[in-house]
């Protein structure tokens, strides 16, 4: 039955273009020799059945006896029949086997062979008899698609009674996969505490991660314009994407918050900012984003993940240098004026006495 169900599973998931490449090595159809040993008969005869197994395990298998040191090294000293002994079947009449009153009884005489088919290995995983099914992600998937497709397989295929684990590198992504967002939520905070370090205030970090939002957007547009899926490459450049959008609403916070302690208004600082700087921005993102072109033109072994990588901060790059630059002026303005009505210095003139008393 599980090579059945394992025959069926390999043959659906072939019909699918996400996974190529399948195999299992789970045969149960390879050719054995079953022994049976009449044990009703072993008894009369006054032999023992534990004798009997051993004797079929050492002439027709092997036996481990003991081992010692010659010439600097550990032989073994195994105990098996000669070749010419043990090829065929018929070999079991030459195997006498002592009994409780010392008469050495022939071997065929409890034990008769008959070829079978069965698994040539049992396999056990988490305590089941299992059957391991490799495979690789096809040209163009990533392997978060191929996981998908094969687990989407197994759930329709598998009858009652039959479940699927993962092993090895699979184990280990699906085993991360749910950790990214942890990820993502620790960079946030991360950058936050060091621009609040810098800016020696809480508020203006707030402004800069304001532009974050922006980039992710541009990200996930980008990835679901293309057909990709949210795989772990992406979800390494989404972290990247942190870093790059908080860039250019720094250039423009840094120098509003400059203009704004120099006398000029939080709006005036704002506008100011955002118009002076305005080149700077551009220059870098440009730079950046046609830098990154050739990860989403790759091709060959490995383009599944540049292309995940590079579309995805391509694309939050350019939304977060072309909204950012409308909104961060704003959501600046507004930190700003927040800040002002909750200090209880709203204007001009009543800041700049309030500076000059302390």
């Amino acid at each position: 039955r599980l090579a059945q169900v394992t025959k069926e599973i390999i043959a659906k998931a072939n019909e699918r273009p996400e996974v190529t490449r399948l195999n299992t090595t789970f045969n149960a159809s390879s050719r054995q020799l079953k022994a049976n040993v009449d044990r009703s008969k072993t008894e009369a005869l006054g032999l023992s059945v534990p004798d009997v197994y051993a004797a079929l395990q050492t002439l027709f298998g092997s036996l481990y006896v003991s081992q010692y040191n010659k010439y600097g090294r550990v032989w073994q000293v195994i105990l098996q029949a000669e070749p010419d002994f043990r090829e065929k079947p018929e070999d079991i009449q030459n195997i006498y086997v002592r009994q409780k009153e010392g008469k050495m009884v022939p071997l065929s005489s409890v034990v008769t062979t008959e070829y079978v088919t069965g698994p040539d290995l049992l396999p056990r995983f988490n305590g089941f008899m299992a059957a391991k099914i490799t495979g690789d992600a096809n040209t163009g998937f990533s392997s978060g698609q191929s996981i998908s497709t094969m687990e989407e397989v197994a759930n329709e295929v598998s009858p009652d009674g039959f479940t699927y684990s993962w092993a090895g590198q699979a184990y280990e992504e699906k085993k991360a996969s749910g950790s990214s967002a942890i990820i993502f939520v620790f960079a946030l905070i991360m950058v936050f505490l060091i621009l609040a370090a810098q800016y020696e205030q809480w508020s203006l970090p707030v402004a800069v991660l304001t532009a974050v939002p922006f980039g992710i957007f541009g990200a996930l547009v980008a990835v679901w314009l293309r057909g990709m899926e949210n795989d772990v490459y992406f979800q390494i450049g989404l972290i990247t994407l942190i870093g790059l959008s908080a860039k250019n609403a720094i250039l423009i916070v840094e120098f509003a918050e400059l203009k704004y302690n120099e006398g000029a208004s939080a709006f005036d600082a704002a506008v100011d900012a955002a118009r002076l700087r305005l080149r700077p921005i551009l220059m870098t993102s440009l730079s950046f984003i046609l830098g990154s072109m050739p990860l989403v033109l790759a091709s060959g072994a490995g383009a599944a993940a540049r292309h995940s990588i590079g579309t995805g901060i391509i694309g939050g790059m350019i939304a977060a240098t072309s909204l950012a630059l409308f909104f961060v002026p704003l959501f600046y303005f507004l930190v700003i004026s927040m800040k002002e009505r909750v200090s209880g210095a709203g204007g001009k003139e009543e800041r700049v006495k309030v500076e000059r008393n302390v």
